[in-house]
Order: C-alpha cells, then sequence, then structure tokens
C-alpha cells in the first residue's frame, strides 16, 4: 500500500524490545513470570506517596501543577548531590539533571555523544535498554570482554586497534542487568585506570547499587574519575517506577548539552512527581524503607537459588548475585534458550532469552531469571517446571542419531 509518509533512516533501525514483547504473553493466566524487570509492587510505599501528594496539592498546588525548570526541582536535585556523596561522589547539584526515568538519560547521552558510525563500548552482555536507546543514533558497537565481575580492564586497551575514536564505555558496575554482576573495589580502580589510558570516558548506570544483600558495593567508578564520568540514577527501583525519576549527574562541560536535549525532549520531568518523591525522602524515609526491600528480595534470592540447585540438570551454569533483581544462567552444549521458550510458556514458565542483551556474537545458551516479582513458594513452583522442561529438552538433545 502506497504512503505519504517517509521515515527517517534512524527509525529503520529500532526494534521493539524483546522483554516488552515476552511480557504480553506472560499476561496469560497461569504464567509464572521471571521475565520482567519489575520490582516488586509489593514494595511500593502507597500510604508514604499519598500523604505526600496531599502535602504538595494542599501547600503548593499552583508550582507543582505548572510548568518547572528543565534542571528539575531545586531541592530534589540538592538531595541527589548530597545523597552520592555516601558512593565517595563529591557532586554539585548543579551537575544533576533530573529526568524521566534513567532511561531517559541514556537517550539524552546518545543524542548528544554518538554519531553514524562512531564506537560505543559495551561490557558483554549488556543492559538491552542501553542498546535501544543508542542504536538510533547509529553508532557501532564495540563488546568489551567481559568476566564474572563485569568488564576486563585489558579490553581497553584493545579499542585503540579494534575501535578508534571510541566514544565512551557504559558500564553497570553494581548488579548488573542481565547477569546480577559486581565489580570489586581491585576491578574497579583497574578498569578506571585501563579506561584513563585509553582515553574513553565512562557513562555508569547504577539503578540497582542500593539493592545489596549482605554488603555495600564499593564507590562509584565515577569517584575514581570524576571528570571522565557521567553518571545515572534513578527512583525506580527504591521507591516506584510509576512516577517515572531518575537523574544524570555529569561533567559541566558536558551539562549544558544534555540540558538542551532535555528541553528539546520535553521540556521538564513533571514538577508534581519531583515535589512529591522529594516530600517522601527529604528526612531519611529510604533508610528505613529499602531495607525492608534488600530483605524481601534476599529471600527471593534464595528460594531461587535453592530450586536452580535442585531442580535444573548438570550442565547449567549460574554465580548467585549479590545484590539487584537477576540470576543469569548458561544452559549446557546444544540448547538454545529462545527456541525453547514456547516451550516453557506452554508449561507455564516465563523468562527473558539472552541473546537480546548482546550487542554481538550473542551466546544462545543464554537466559535471564527475575526473582523479585514472586513469592519464595511461588519460585520454587517456577524453577521445578522450568528444570522439568530442561530436562525433558536435554532429553531430546541428547537422543542418538539413528
Amino acid at each position: 500500500m502506497s504512503t505519504v509518509w517517509t521515515q527517517a533512516r534512524r527509525a529503520a533501525r529500532m526494534n521493539p524490545s524483546i522483554i516488552r514483547e515476552i511480557l504480553k504473553v506472560t499476561e496469560k493466566p497461569g504464567i509464572l513470570s521471571m521475565a520482567g524487570g519489575l520490582p516488586s509492587a509489593d514494595t511500593f510505599p502507597v500510604e508514604a506517596l499519598k500523604a505526600a501528594c496531599d502535602e504538595v496539592l494542599s501547600k503548593n498546588a499552583k508550582e507543582a501543577l505548572q510548568y518547572a525548570a528543565s534542571e528539575g526541582f531545586a531541592p530534589l536535585r540538592e538531595w541527589v548531590a548530597q545523597r552520592v556523596s555516601a558512593l565517595g561522589m563529591k557532586v554539585d547539584p548543579d551537575q544533576v539533571l533530573i529526568t524521566s526515568g534513567s532511561q531517559q538519560g541514556l537517550d539524552l547521552v546518545g543524542k548528544i555523544l554518538c554519531d553514524q558510525g562512531a564506537p560505543v563500548a559495551v561490557e558483554t552482555p549488556t543492559y538491552l535498554g542501553a542498546l535501544q536507546a543508542f542504536t538510533p543514533y547509529e553508532p557501532i558497537f564495540a563488546s568489551l570482554e567481559s568476566d564474572e565481575e563485569g568488564v576486563r580492564p585489558e579490553a581497553f586497551g584493545r579499542l585503540a586497534h579494534d575501535a578508534p575514536g571510541t566514544r565512551f564505555a557504559y558500564l553497570l558496575p553494581n548488579y548488573q542487568n542481565p547477569t546480577g554482576r559486581v565489580m570489586s573495589l581491585e576491578r574497579r580502580q583497574a578498569v578506571v585506570a585501563a579506561a584513563k589510558a585509553a582515553g574513553v570516558p565512562i557513562v555508569e548506570d547504577n539503578p540497582y547499587g542500593d539493592l545489596w544483600f549482605d554488603e555495600a558495593p564499593p564507590p562509584a567508578l565515577s569517584s575514581l574519575w570524576p571528570e571522565g564520568s557521567i553518571y545515572l540514577g534513578s527512583f525506580s527501583k527504591v521507591l516506584t517506577p510509576g512516577f517515572r525519576l531518575g537523574y544524570i549527574i555529569a561533567p559541566k562541560e558536558l551539562y549544558p548539552k544534555l540540558l538542551q536535549a532535555k528541553q528539546a525532549a520535553d521540556l521538564h520531568t513533571p514538577g508534581f512527581n519531583q515535589r512529591v518523591v522529594h516530600e517522601v525522602i527529604k528526612n531519611g524515609f529510604l533508610d528505613q524503607h529499602v531495607p525492608s526491600i534488600r530483605a524481601r528480595y534476599k529471600a527471593n534470592r534464595d528460594a531461587m537459588a535453592e530450586g536452580l540447585k535442585k531442580h535444573l540438570p548438570a550442565g547449567c551454569e549460574w554465580l548467585q548475585p549479590q545484590g539487584g533483581m537477576f540470576f543469569w544462567i548458561r544452559l549446557p552444549e546444544g540448547f538454545d534458550a529462545m527456541a525453547l521458550l514456547p516451550q516453557a510458556v506452554d508449561a507455564g514458565i516465563a523468562y527473558v532469552p539472552g541473546a537480546a542483551f548482546y550487542a554481538s556474537n550473542p551466546d544462545l545458551r543464554t537466559l535471564r531469571l527475575s526473582f523479585v516479582t514472586l513469592t519464595p513458594d511461588l519460585i520454587a513452583d517456577g524453577i521445578a517446571i522450568l528444570g522439568k522442561v530442561l530436562r525433558e529438552a536435554l532429553a531430546v538433545v541428547e537422543e542418538p542419531t539413528p
């Protein structure tokens, strides 16, 4: 059918999120979904948010409902600057830009730093949403060799040959999505030193850093190289994703362009949401609230770990995460997690195939499981189902050829 519309070249590079497509499937009754990276709705502080809404509308309704500054609500920016000091970062409020979720922050970074054909370095694997955010700006992705602690420092030394002119390295050092891995202090120091030597700035994404179980993660990468780092944070995992609040902390030389990109995108993040969140958190609420999230998620993590050990067939590999929301599983030789997904869904369990998290050369044997939205009992049931599906599939893989 003919059309009068001619789409931009970048539109052809946009693809639907495989996670969102899988979530549609999991809406069927009876599916135990470990697919979505959603925080548990049981952790949302509904009463505190309700009281804050009343307070804001009672005292500052006109200001809260009006257009607002593109930079964000000043008291909230001040709170963020003070909060990240616990991560070893020294930040001025005028380096903080409030965004509509950290996902918008990734888009703004891509808008001002990516060009057609310019390399962007990413971990192996990496966050699917970042690949989606950067791709329309037409970079080429350089995959950094990674292990159970994240990116390997020596991978930066190869960028000069393999991807000269790399604009930045996108890294998630704390309980990474999708792998759940965390960088040690020694690895962070080595990575920053290698990035400096290679002249490759760092974009540090930290949506999960508060969700540690036994001990807090080491200081932020950005604290080790402030002038060479952009830091992204979010309120989605510690309060609620529905308010769509995140932030960028940027070197002062980059901040004006990020602000201009923000203005062009949406003028400003909703002022009402910002004021409500600030009202909730301004007197230390998160210090009491977040530990309850950690306790819930740790119990769920333990239930999944026990189920995996009990039900998954020999040859499956995983590391137990020390925080965050995800297990990353590698299936035995001969498996394709994407091809196996319909059988798993038919059996009543959903996961995310791992191939979507690779910028190149995907490992088809990998998959991601979220452990935060189901109860421990349902997690146990779901992993038992997954184990049965895998054992049945393994019998087919190992079946001798006639």
